[in-house]
């Protein structure tokens, strides 16, 4: 369905794309940080997923409505603002996780990667303004397209902030045996969630 030569400008396109520091990256850094590798492994799973249903709504058409209704665009973005600040605030208080503490079940930090990335409304718009150009609409179905796209970017983004996120968090477990590295790391990764909330709070519509 998809051309060769489409694929292979789109690969590196794609890549260039994931080793852009991000938002994302920055977010599995500091889950990698308090929780260590497993927690940052399935954030950045989670973001991938989410990723992935923006993908699917914008080749439904859905982005459409992001990009033209003001308030839809705000009240996506208020709430993830307010999520990350929400971990944020849960990273203060808590300091990283210590040895003895219990691990965090993956499939939290699996959903507030994911959580996060649907809350960002710039991806759908992204989303809208890059794959369309690789999108052939006399080659087959344009939502399979989409999808197929969109997978390539996830892959490779689950891996690129998955290792981020893996190194952050092996740097950190030597560091949560000490109280005091631990609540500065928590300092840290509080700092990292309330950066990203800044960032996605002043975000202007394209």
């Amino acid at each position: 369905m998809i051309e060769l030569v489409t694929l292979l400008a789109f690969i590196p396109a794609a890549l260039a794309l994931n080793l852009t520091p991000g938002a994302d990256m920055m977010f599995c850094f500091g889950q990698g940080l308090r929780s260590g590798p497993h927690a940052a492994i399935a954030a950045s799973a989670g973001i991938s997923a989410g990723g992935m249903i923006q993908v699917l709504l914008a080749g439904l058409g859905l982005g459409a409505a992001v990009a033209t209704l003001p308030w839809l665009f705000d009240v996506i973005r208020w709430v993830g603002v307010a999520y990350l600040l929400y971990l944020a605030w849960g990273a203060v208080r808590n300091g990283a996780v210590s040895a003895e503490a219990p691990v965090k079940p993956t499939r939290l930090s699996f959903r507030d990667g994911m959580l996060v990335n649907l809350t960002n409304p710039k991806v759908i718009l992204f989303v809208l303004a890059f794959i369309p150009q690789f999108v052939d609409p006399s080659r087959g179905s344009v939502l399979v397209q989409f999808l197929v796209f969109g997978a390539i970017i996830g892959i490779g983004g689950f891996v690129v902030n998955g290792l981020v996120g893996v190194f952050a968090g092996s740097a950190g477990r030597h560091l949560v045996s000490n109280p005091r590295a631990s609540r500065i790391l928590g300092w840290i990764t509080g700092g990292i969630f309330s950066a990203l909330a800044v960032r996605l709070a002043i975000l202007e519509r394209a």
